[in-house]
């Protein structure tokens, strides 16, 4: 069986799918994945010797659109940017699985090589939005401009054609479950995780076993964070007395002086730092959400952006396993203040419970799955 994997969107969009590839490897599919060209992507994929077909514009390019009319132009751009990369990849492909920005073209390219097509999202609260007449007004019209350039019908519906009326779920149930009362017939799986057995670097090692754990704060590929959010990051975890560990993340934070109560990294392994830390202060990406819920530190959320930021943020506190922050751009006061909560014992003992009942498998039942669904497909066809 052969499956191509299409994803045009940050981290959070590109690493469950190569958790996912190589699940579906393990169980004999042949796996490739079309992906933005940046750097860390290639490195993730070639760490897992899974092909990487890449798109030709990075996803670090993009700048957020500020209006609605920017927003229309911008899927037009998108459309540009993906949809030959990703037709060319599933010709002799049995499936095409997309998620994040690939939904603008995913299902034209199945349409025009006639394969099936599954798309996947990793936190519920976009498919609630039943506003069709907006999805149709933003989006509509250079999606349809599209598939009239290479012949196929316009559609009526764009939020159906975006995310199918059988999209899946790739969140854990604990975290993030679907609600019941919903109109769509989603699939969960649980959350796709991909192993990181990468050691920590000896200089972070050599900083988290020379005092108590530091409090980390990073906001992975978030750019337009607020300018001062390091100093006022360091001043709200200093003002509590604890150490600091700072993620530079796609917006290059720094620290403010040279204290040695406050650390820098790059690009490490969560899943091994986040057992080691005090709390987690992130921008509420559904990655970086469920990583610290396994590992049982608390969180303080501090959404940048809109789409599923505030979701988790709203799950993290409703559960009790940590703040959410009002707004991207916190002051001292305010983010001590949601420290305050996370540290407090109640709210660790929460999350400690919490993360007993994270599952780490979902990516292993979504390659089953998949797999199962493409064989029924293919042998009805065959009858």
């Amino acid at each position: 069986m052969r499956v191509l994997l299409s994803t045009y969107g940050s981290r959070g969009d590109v690493e469950p799918m190569v958790g996912l590839a190589v699940q579906l490897r393990a169980l004999g599919a042949e796996v490739r994945v079309c992906a933005p060209p940046d750097e860390e992507f290639a490195k993730l994929l070639a760490g897992v010797s899974v092909p990487l077909v890449p798109f030709r514009r990075p996803w670090r390019s993009w700048e957020r659109p500020a209006t609605a009319e920017e927003r229309t132009q911008r899927v037009a751009e998108f459309i540009a940017a993906q949809y030959d990369t990703v037709a060319a990849a599933a010709e002799g492909c049995d499936v095409l699985l997309a998620t994040a920005m690939s939904h603008f073209v995913a299902q034209s390219a199945a349409e025009k090589v006639d394969i099936p097509h599954r798309y996947v999202i990793f936190a519920p609260n976009v498919l609630t939005d039943l506003d069709v007449q907006n999805w149709n007004a933003l989006f509509g019209p250079p999606i349809n401009s599209h598939r009239a350039s290479i012949d196929l019908p316009p559609v009526d519906d764009v939020r159906a054609f975006m995310f199918t009326d059988h999209p899946w779920l790739a969140a854990d149930p604990t975290l993030s479950p679907w609600p019941k009362s919903a109109d769509l017939d989603v699939m969960p799986t649980g959350a796709w995780i991909l192993p990181d057995v990468r050691p920590l670097p000896a200089g972070l090692v050599a900083f988290l076993d020379a005092g108590t754990p530091p409090v980390y704060v990073g906001f992975g590929s978030m750019r337009g964070v607020p300018e001062d959010i390091a100093q006022v990051s360091i001043a709200a975890i200093r003002a509590l007395g604890r150490r600091v560990l700072l993620a530079r993340g796609w917006a290059d934070l720094a620290p403010v002086d040279s204290g040695d109560d406050c650390f820098a990294v790059g690009e490490v392994n969560q899943q091994a730092l986040f057992g080691r830390v005090t709390a987690v202060v992130h921008h509420g990406g559904a990655g970086t959400t469920t990583t610290a819920a396994r590992a049982g530190v608390p969180q303080v959320v501090v959404p940048q952006a809109g789409g599923d930021q505030p979701y988790w943020a709203g799950r993290v506190a409703e559960l009790g396993i940590g703040a959410a922050h009002d707004g991207p751009a916190p002051t001292t006061e305010s983010l001590a203040a949601a420290l305050r909560t996370a540290l407090s014992g109640e709210t660790r003992a929460r999350a400690t419970r919490i993360a007993g009942t994270i599952s780490a498998d979902g990516a292993t039942v979504a390659a089953r799955l998949l797999i199962e669904a493409v064989t029924l497909d293919t042998s009805h066809v065959s009858a």
